[in-house]
């Protein structure tokens, strides 16, 4: 039986940037750990818009297109959709998880703020929060409103990590994909685990 490293939970949700979420899973898949990902309606429409992938909305067929994707071990990866209360990251007597939202709308960003819980993804949020565990939200909008801003101050306060989806180029970006890895590098950093995606600061590549 193959042991993973500890689990983390992506969560997929209607904000454009789509990319970033599927490159932090094969990074992660990469890595060696175990990934727990819930993806939103929304989100699903968001994908096949941005990119060329179509992923099936069903759980278990999820899980399996994004191993196929990915190139990861069996039962690494594992999906749960919109109500499933028994998964594990719905309740804090769960297996412990951090958990990215990424990329992050603003009605999710709502909803976790207030502690709403009307779904699978609002439910985990809020258990990472209560239970002290890494939460990194990746907010994609522009302009940010003041009540945007106020969601984002709350969560901040509350220990989340708020982390927007604004690469920068200080680094000079040759292609899109040097833009996707730039915003999952500083993901992977949050989470404390090691990648090579880019040098940091004051580092030679």
């Amino acid at each position: 039986m193959t042991t993973f490293k500890p689990p983390v939970t992506v969560a997929l949700t209607g904000a454009s940037g789509a990319q970033y979420a599927l490159r932090l899973i094969d990074v992660l898949v990469a890595a060696g750990h175990e990934v727990w990902v819930m993806v939103s309606k929304a989100a699903h429409m968001v994908i096949t818009t941005e990119t060329a992938t179509t992923l099936p909305a069903a759980p278990a067929r999820l899980a399996d297109a994004l191993t196929a994707r990915s190139g990861a071990a069996a039962g690494q990866i594992r999906s749960f959709g919109r109500e499933d209360w028994m998964a594990p990251v719905a309740s804090g007597s769960g297996a412990p998880s951090s958990m990215v939202i990424c990329p992050c709308s603003t009605g999710t960003l709502s909803a976790v703020a207030t502690g709403a819980s009307n779904n699978l993804i609002e439910r985990a949020a809020d258990v990472a929060i209560k239970e002290r565990r890494t939460l990194v939200v990746v907010p994609r909008e522009s302009p940010f409103s003041p009540i945007h801003l106020e969601h984002m101050l709350t969560l901040s306060r509350l220990g989340v990590v708020i982390l927007p989806a604004a690469p920068g180029f200080y680094h000079r970006p040759a292609s899109i994909d040097d833009l996707i890895d730039f915003i999952v590098a500083r993901i992977l950093n949050q989470l404390g685990i090691e990648h090579a995606l880019m040098p940091r600061w004051g580092e030679r590549d």
